[in-house]
């Protein structure tokens, strides 16, 4: 019997998440492995027939560099996709599905909080997301060395890390949302509902001046601006991790006093 609902719940995730490191892992060496005949393509001639602001969207202004190549490649859509994807379905699984498929009955009138449950759920899904963030880095850095990408393993940490941050961000809220409703397909198309919505923010805010000067309030503008293979992660990534604790926060007095579904 497992000590913690934590412990219960990381078990419990374990085959799903071998099977989404491995989809990571293998999305990181295919690209490592097309790197090598890209570097000899005419970059710049390429990217001089697309339009500023496409080049800005998607990130291709610096495709000649093994970290320009990713940006564009992957940090653009397909990962932050995997990452939000992950996230979402792990969250609303986590309460909402355990609570539907009876499992959370028995365990919720053990003597702790529900906050506690509640907490320690969530505490599983940001383990869960961190983990896939791990895979992510040690890929990129092995992908990198062998390929020769140039990727630092600093630059690669922090790309790492504003995956992982966006992948709880949209875990949380569906967790949260799950924990407030007991519904997990209706904590499904809320979180899933704004995440393309922050996608499509962040795509317009790139397109339409009209729409820049609200680019701050999507976490896929947060997550990947300037990159996020860069230097530096911006100020606004830390929005990420203080979105989770607020909805989290949110939650966990309905959560504490709602009737579970039987």
């Amino acid at each position: 019997m497992f000590r913690t609902t934590y412990t219960r719940t990381l078990h419990g995730m374990r085959g799903g998440l071998i099977g989404w490191g491995i989809g990571v892992a293998a999305t990181i060496a295919m690209m490592a492995a097309v790197w090598p005949s890209f570097a000899d393509v005419d970059v710049a001639s390429l990217l001089n027939q697309y339009p500023e602001a496409l080049k800005q969207a998607f990130n291709v202004a610096d495709m000649g560099t093994g970290s320009g190549f990713l940006n564009g490649e992957l940090f653009s859509i397909i990962l932050p996709a995997i990452f939000a994807i992950y996230g979402i379905g792990r969250g609303a699984r986590t309460v909402a599905g355990e609570e539907q498929a009876g499992l959370l009955e028995i365990v919720a009138t053990m003597p702790r909080s529900r906050t506690r449950l509640l907490l320690e759920k969530t505490a599983a899904m940001i383990t869960g997301v961190a983990v896939l963030g791990i895979v992510l880095f040690v890929s990129m850095v092995t992908g990198s060395a062998l390929a020769d990408m140039g990727i630092g393993v600093a630059d690669a940490a922090r790309a790492s890390i504003a995956m992982t941050l966006l992948g709880i961000e949209f875990g949380a809220i569906a967790l949260a949302v799950g924990a407030v409703t007991g519904r997990r397909s209706l904590a499904v198309a809320i979180s899933g509902g704004l995440a393309v919505a922050a996608y499509l923010l962040y795509l317009a805010g790139q397109l339409l001046e009209s729409v820049k000067p609200y680019l701050w309030l999507s976490p896929v503008h947060q997550a990947i601006s300037g990159g996020p293979i860069g230097p530096t992660l911006p100020g606004i990534t830390l929005a990420l991790p203080a979105v989770t604790v607020v909805v989290i926060a949110l939650s966990a007095p309905v959560y504490e006093r709602r009737d579970l579904t039987t």
